[in-house]
């Protein structure tokens, strides 16, 4: 054990409370837990807190269409959290919500230090207002084509391809996400958060000198220096009414927006605990705290908490984070988790097919210190539990508790043998312990199955199966299937973190109490042991198809209840998704910007323009139905997209070679697709 007992506070991401959990979730909270976990082993003050965050309009909205408070809808998603959390032994010491007159007291308290220290300022702007709903829309009930890097289906306030951060004004070919028909601009009166107060302060927070630890990963650093260079913009901190939230002190009808008291839910939730365990909240938050503070956060979200949050905490007289751990997202089967594929998998969904402990363990198999992806292949799960988990670790167990049961009425031996590898297992605690503190699982893993494959190794050459057929052996069996326990009671020291309830079972097998890491040191012997329970068993073949059928259907579920509350006036409404198709059905289309050189009526036509277009030189002749749009003088000059492969079709005034790409219902509304500069004829859309 440390000689230093250290005072550490840690946080998750909070989950929204609109919806369930999902498996990309318990990347963090399974990642969080195990780090946790260890500190505490390691004799620790460890707490970790977390919240539903509760307030904004998508949970104000989908109370609606409930037809319920948003008051009950966030107690009952946070008993539906909170169970689900449980069920995968996820340990917080308290799990709050935003919606809590802790958290309204220290925002209003953090609001007022910042006004008063001349950080908060106001101005009217243009807003995007729905005027079919008649109300103003949050950023990410917009969606439009990023302005940066012109990835289309993009949320009002960042994307999630490039990582920019921007306004919903900004963003291109705007659309409400409640109606489907374009916002309109309307004024309105805001506060903000003037972000570029504090760059030379957050220049040097993110980059310190070398005699100070880092507060974010070198990757993370160098994504915000992009920022810094881009320029801090003033943030937007306040929504006009209706909102579910918090109303802002002496500004009626304006509440604070979502962002900036959803963090403030990691001190109030440590508040709450503060008031439950007698424990002083400014030995953690205060601004001389030595305590340590960690934030574990998704990559998307890094804006917000290595940027307003620092600084908002400064400004306001609090400490700022240790460090913030960001980690990348979940793929499934090597894609990104798609509701349509049946592959965006609940908490629950999983929970009624598969043991939590293994997605534990295969999550911390693949999780390091570093901001990258990882993938849930379910035929590498099923082989990593069945292999390393069971085959490994747990046939320790089984192959020698037997024996001690039955011969030797439970009592393990005085001594034990090859006491060079119970030395090597034991002296690995620190390696393994440096794996931990670094949250490389993936290598403490490693460590610990390779200690696993020698101490299986000694199993195999004792051969205490063989041993037990001569009377003559059995105070050598005896020690044999005692060596062979304390090595699988030293490697279930080491995989606690990762597998506490498993940890559990077998603290209770071994008759002893929970297992602390300095337990290493010793070896228990002469001690008598209870009678061997099954720890786990393989990954049931058929579990896989059912985790994804389930997970297919629940999916189609939310999807008829999304398209009930589709407006009339939705495109999508009217024209649902069509059937998916694979990437190779995508790539055998050849899109190309083309210029219309020529556009003209076509006699005897009531809907066609007749165009030439030139792809670089390549001239072809396409008829396309946008006559009650445009008119032939507008489009000329003009740069378009066409489907240049599509086989040429003889009409009635020509053959038509080629098709424009256009968007809306038709008639007059019909909006042909308009590449942005820099694009030239000839190049491939992709």
């Amino acid at each position: 054990m440390p000689d230093k007992k250290r005072k550490i506070l840690v946080t998750s991401a909070l989950p929204y409370a609109n919806g369930p959990l999902h498996l990309g979730h318990l990347v963090e909270y399974i990642q969080t837990d195990i780090w946790v976990r260890f500190q505490n082993m390691r004799g620790h003050e460890c707490y970790y807190v977390c919240a539903d965050d509760t307030h904004g309009t998508p949970v104000m909205l989908r109370a609606q269409q409930e037809g319920m408070t948003p008051e009950k809808l966030i107690a009952r998603m946070g008993e539906e959290h909170q169970r689900d959390f449980a069920d995968f032994g996820i340990g917080f010491d308290n799990y709050y919500s935003t919606h809590s007159d802790e958290n309204r007291e220290l925002v209003t308290e953090i609001y007022k230090r910042l006004s008063r220290a001349g950080h908060i300022t106001k101005r009217t702007i243009k807003q995007a207002y729905d005027p079919v709903k008649n109300m103003f829309l949050p950023d990410r009930f917009i969606k439009g084509t990023c302005p940066r890097c012109n990835t289309p289906d993009q949320y009002g306030d960042s994307c999630e391809n490039c990582g920019a951060t921007y306004s919903p004004t900004e963003l291109k070919n705007p659309v409400s996400a409640l109606s489907g028909v374009p916002p309109v601009e309307k004024d309105s009166e805001h506060y903000f958060f003037k972000l570029g107060d504090f760059e030379s302060w957050l220049r040097e927070w993110l980059h310190p000198d070398i005699t100070q630890a880092r507060h974010v990963q070198p990757e993370v650093a160098n994504k915000l220096t992009e920022w810094f260079d881009a320029g801090l913009k003033d943030w937007d901190i306040s929504r006009d009414a209706p909102y579910f939230g918090f109303e802002i002190p002496d500004a009626p009808g304006k509440y604070f927006y979502v962002w900036l008291d959803a963090p403030v839910g990691y001190m109030a939730s440590f508040k709450n605990l503060c008031a439950r365990k007698g424990l002083k909240f400014d030995d953690f938050w205060g601004k001389d705290s030595q305590a340590e503070l960690y934030h574990f956060i998704g990559k998307d979200i890094l804006y917000f908490h290595t940027l307003f949050w620092p600084a908002m905490l400064h400004g306001a007289g609090y400490r700022t984070p240790t460090s913030v751990f960001a980690h990348g997202f979940l793929t499934i089967n090597g894609t990104k988790m798609s509701k349509s594929r049946g592959t965006f998998i609940t908490a629950r969904s999983y929970l009624n097919h598969l043991h939590p402990q293994y997605l534990r363990y295969y999550f911390a198999a693949k999780l390091n210190g570093r901001v990258e992806d990882i993938d849930l292949n379910f035929g590498d799960f099923t082989a990593r539990i069945n292999s390393n988990l069971i085959g490994k670790y747990v046939n320790i167990a089984s192959r020698a508790a037997g024996f001690i049961t039955e011969r030797f009425a439970g009592k393990l031996g005085k001594e034990a043998v090859n006491r060079e590898l119970l030395l090597e297992t034991q002296n690995a605690a620190e390696a393994i312990a440096a794996c931990y503190e670094n949250r490389d699982y993936a290598e403490a893993v490693r460590l610990i199955m390779a200690l696993a494959d020698k101490a299986n190794a000694f199993v195999d050459d004792r051969k205490p199966w063989l041993m037990a057929k001569d009377p003559a052996q059995n105070e050598h069996l005896q020690q044999v299937c005692t060596t062979s326990l304390n090595l699988f009671r030293l490697l279930t020291i080491y995989l606690q973190p990762i597998l506490p309830r498993m940890a559990q079972d077998v603290a209770t097998f071994f008759n002893i109490p929970p297992l602390a890491w300095a337990d290493a040191k010793t070896l228990l012997t002469d001690h008598t042991i209870n009678p061997y329970q099954h720890l786990a068993t393989r990954v049931d073949p058929k579990s896989i198809p059912a985790l994804l059928d389930e997970a297919h259907k629940d999916m189609k579920t939310m999807a008829d209840k999304t398209s009930e509350t589709l407006t009339e006036t939705s495109d999508l409404a009217r024209h649902p998704l069509l059937p998916e198709i694979s990437y190779d059905d995508f790539a055998k289309v050849d899109l190309r910007i083309a210029r219309i050189v020529k556009a003209s009526h076509v006699e005897g036509a009531d809907k066609l323009l007749e165009l030439t277009v030139d792809l670089d030189g390549l001239t072809r002749t396409v008829f396309a139905g946008i006559k009650e749009a445009y008119k032939p003088e507008d489009l000329e000059g003009r740069l378009t997209v066409i489907v240049a492969n599509l086989a040429p079709r003889k009409m009635k005034f020509g053959m038509s070679e080629g098709m424009v790409l256009a968007a809306g219902p038709g008639k007059k509304d019909l909006w042909i697709l308009s590449p942005d500069g820099g694009a030239k004829p000839g190049m491939r859309v992709k």
